[in-house]
């Protein structure tokens, strides 16, 4: 049942035990020209053949527990609801009873509409419960959801990348939660595909586009339907398409990733035996990391259901205007697992600091901190160490891993004791990883169910990446004197200079960052010039950056040190284009805004 209440207050807590995870083991061998294969000893154990197996099973082991939560807003598009304690909206509760007999109904709804494998289901709009039962009633019904970033709808002049994706996965239904603020985007829909596929809206129609309401869908079907449904899903599979999941398009046009059944449910089965904590008590988030991109949508999403746990879905987000509304549901709900990127830690931080309420909250049931996306500076690890131990008298787990949308997303988990950041971990159970020479580095490479059989209608590319079996990630990987592998960049974000040398910017970006006070963000430049320099938001002090860059060049070798740079008045965010949904720079994208200031810095 979908209820409207404010949590209920917390109970004691019992002292806290030592989080169960998997022993630290890998298999590895060395390969005939260097390198080496690495693998778990662990063997994957069988997984459903579909997400929606899970969703029945808790369906029936825990009918009224909470599934999904968001903020009430009246059904007005977010200016009216009821509000409780400090003005907070109350918040929409859905039972994982609720949600499958919702789930069953709009499957025959789509299945009513002509929906099949060829014309998908198009996402435009934020996570929400609605969002959420429309996803999984697509895939229930063998139906390919396409979960589209909202910034290709809400921040775009043009629109571009939204119809690229439009045009080529054909979408036979359109959704939006909120016809008003979605109606440009819902335009260039109605444009850009065939008459008579349907736009629905859960709140506030668009004026002069026909609109479908969501609450249609939620009508019982006839039986007829009710029984095609039925039979849909059990021919639903491994390798049934569940998902086409589009990149950040950082580089170009965003590509369509191909996300089986097999790979979801694989990929939860093994972070499950990496991390059986899981399955010791139902875990509690929340999220804001977008449904749109790999991260929020399938990890964090998934593990929910997997594990039969609730979600609470943050409107907020790592940005001025937003974190305000995270911190706000951090305070009245006490997570066990807190999912972020280095971003969203860094906003984050100084309300922790300042806000006791909210760190006793944050921490008094968390079980664990977890990163990914990009390496966490480790002032940050640090920082968050000391908040643990202040609320809770005991440093929190802090862990990560490591993946790609076409890994679904892990590849490798961190499953053990770390000290610091960076760490991405062993191969997970049924995944093997390749360490193989490219261009002077070793390219992390991987194999497994849980890897893409390629993009959706794009050969060339999938022909690109997809090698004699393997997956070539563009990653590069090393390992420290301790034996931790870390990721040390991109193959495709090496800088090379005229000189000849190539030159992997993140660990230099990432040392200035922690170096330089108030930093925000740092991105080297270079490519085809003599010397590297550098654009830096967020500092504040010419004097403090030109001893901290002396000090960061002292060890380097004379063309990895960074000779200029340039204090961008323009912060990196992701409403100005310049940062993905996950907080990633968008380098062309960069370099391009900053094109003046670039040559300005080598014609000084």
């Amino acid at each position: 049942m979908i209820q409207t209440s404010t949590p209920a207050a917390a109970a004691a807590k019992p002292a806290r035990k030592p989080l169960a995870l998997a022993p630290a083991a890998v298999e590895a061998r060395p390969l005939p020209g260097g390198g080496m294969l690495l693998r778990s000893p662990l063997e994957l154990r069988p997984y459903p053949r579909c997400v929606g197996e899970w969703l029945r099973s808790w369906a029936a082991a825990a009918p009224e527990r909470t599934f999904l939560a968001e903020r009430d807003d009246g059904g007005d598009g977010g200016d009216g609801g009821d509000r409780g304690r400090g003005g907070q909206r109350t918040w929409r509760r859905l039972s994982y009873g609720a949600a499958l007999a919702a789930v069953e109904r709009i499957a025959g709804a789509l299945l009513a509409r002509g929906l099949d494998r060829g014309r998908p289901v198009a996402v435009l709009s934020e996570n929400g419960i609605d969002n959420g039962l429309l996803q999984l009633a697509a895939m229930h019904a063998g139906i390919p959801v396409v979960p589209i970033s909202p910034a290709y709808s809400l921040l775009s002049s043009d629109h571009a990348k939204l119809r690229a994706i439009l045009e080529v996965t054909r979408p036979g239904l359109v959704y939006a939660g909120d016809g008003v603020r979605y109606a440009p985007a819902l335009a260039v829909a109605r444009a850009a595909l065939p008459a008579g596929v349907e736009l629905v809206v859960s709140a506030r129609p668009p004026a002069g586009l026909a609109a479908s309401a969501f609450g249609e869908l939620l009508e019982r079907p006839p039986d007829a339907v009710i029984a095609a449904a039925a039979a849909r899903f059990a021919a639903v599979g491994p390798d049934t398409l569940a998902k086409i999941l589009f990149t950040s398009g950082s580089t170009g046009t965003p590509k369509g990733v191909v996300n089986t059944q097999r790979m979801l449910c694989s990929n939860q089965q093994a972070i499950a035996q990496v991390w059986p904590f899981l399955e010791e008590r139902p875990p509690v988030i929340v999220d804001w990391l977008p449904w749109s991109h790999t991260f929020g949508g399938n990890h964090n999403f998934n593990l929910v259901l997997r594990n039969g746990g609730t979600l609470y879905v943050d409107a907020g987000k790592p940005a001025p205007g937003a974190i305000e509304i995270t911190a706000g549901n951090l305070r009245e709900v006490a997570s066990t697992i807190h999912f972020n990127v280095p971003r969203g830690y860094d906003m984050l931080l100084p309300w922790l600091e300042s806000d006791a309420a909210l760190r006793a909250t944050f921490f008094r049931d968390l079980d664990l901190l977890f990163y990914a996306a990009a390496s966490l500076p480790q002032h940050l690890w640090e920082a968050l160490e000391r908040l643990s131990i202040a609320a809770t008298g005991s440093r929190v787990t802090m862990l990560s891993a490591w993946g790609s949308t076409e890994t679904a997303p892990t590849a490798t988990q961190v499953h053990f004791s770390i000290e610091r950041a960076g760490v991405i971990g062993l191969p997970s159970p049924g995944t093997e990883i390749k360490l193989a020479p490219a261009g002077g580095k070793l390219e992390l490479r991987v194999r497994g169910p849980n890897v893409t059989p390629g993009y959706w209608r794009r050969p060339e590319q999938t022909a690109a990446v997809l090698r004699d079996g393997w997956f070539h990630t563009g990653d590069q990987g090393d390992v420290d004197a301790h034996g931790n592998w870390l990721i040390t960049g991109r193959l495709k974000n090496l800088i090379i200079l005229n000189s000849g040398h190539n030159i992997a910017p993140e660990p230099i970006e990432e040392e200035l960052f922690r170096a330089v006070p108030g930093a925000q963000h740092v991105m080297l430049v270079g490519n085809g010039r003599s010397f590297l320099a550098a654009i830096i938001t967020g500092a504040a002090s010419g004097a403090e950056i030109d001893s901290q860059l002396e000090r960061v060049n002292a060890p380097l070798p004379h063309y990895r040190k960074v000779r200029r740079y340039h204090v961008a008045q323009e912060l990196f965010t992701i409403e100005n284009g310049l940062l993905t949904a996950n907080g990633k720079l968008r380098r062309d994208t960069i370099a391009a805004r900053f094109a003046a200031e670039i040559e300005r810095m080598y014609v000084k």
